[in-house]
């Protein structure tokens, strides 16, 4: 596989699988796999309570996972995202004094990352993101390949719902 050939990978496996949740779960590995990430993340954004729920996860050590199953609008790299509808992107986690980074992130020992937001019909549905274990800025080939795959990622995300 290639990163031209990653977005249609992506909707071939979320086509293929059963379960959803599980699609999402094995497309989001997929992605990670080809971006050889160290970590990746996909929420759910409630956009009536602002907040973002976790749907699947690589590599998020269980603490921080804990922390960032429910994320608030504006509050870290994926909150910024949600926010502002724009991909968020940090040469080095662990050295960021821009205030985009929230302390936890630190221990995922990431340090380039980027999270992009998936949309569906001009609406926020969610966000992607990725962690490489060096410093790393994301080229245009790469971040247009994740909002490739942000888009075949967008309707089924689009149909969770979360019940509190």
């Amino acid at each position: 596989m290639s990163l031209e050939t990653l977005p249609t990978a992506v909707d071939d496996l979320l086509k293929a699988a059963g379960h959803p949740t599980a699609s999402l779960q094995i497309a989001l590995d997929t992605i990670a796999s080809e971006f050889e990430a160290r970590t990746a993340t996909l929420h759910f954004a409630d956009n009536r309570e602002r907040k973002l729920h976790m749907v699947a996860q690589r590599g998020i050590p269980d603490h921080i996972a804990a922390i960032t199953r429910e994320i608030p609008f504006g509050k870290g790299m994926a909150g910024i995202c949600a926010e502002r509808l724009t991909p968020v992107e940090v040469c080095n986690v662990q050295t960021d004094a821009s205030g985009q980074v929230r302390a936890g992130a630190k221990e995922t020992g990431v340090a380039g990352a980027i999270v992009i937001p998936v949309t569906e019909g001009g609406r926020l549905v969610g966000t992607l993101g990725i962690g490489k274990s060096e410093e790393h800025e994301y080229s245009d080939v790469e971040r247009k390949t994740l909002e490739a795959c942000a888009v075949k990622l967008a309707h089924p995300l689009g149909q969770l719902r979360f019940d509190k």
